[in-house]
């Protein structure tokens, strides 16, 4: 992991297209501001893990299904056409 030292008002640019920058600190927080292309995901922590856990229960979930709960759930195309 790399660590930095940043003052408010400072920032770090990442792969040339994303910015954070230190905005305010505030006793033991700091507001960081972020600058990013549309084509890029940012999420808190917690969030990530949410969604990470989530899509591994439903993989999990998706592995169980037979032929006919995947065609009722639009995974598969019905059997007619």
């Amino acid at each position: 992991m790399l660590y930095l030292t940043r003052r408010a008002g400072e920032a770090v640019i990442i792969n040339n297209s994303i910015e954070v920058r230190v905005v305010e600190l505030k006793g033991k927080t700091v507001k960081l501001g972020f600058t990013f292309p549309p084509t890029a995901s940012v999420l808190r922590e917690e969030i990530f893990e949410q969604v990470k856990r989530e899509n591994e229960e439903a993989a999990r979930a998706a592995e169980t299904w037979d032929g006919e709960t995947r065609r009722k759930a639009g995974v598969l195309p019905d059997e007619g056409g």
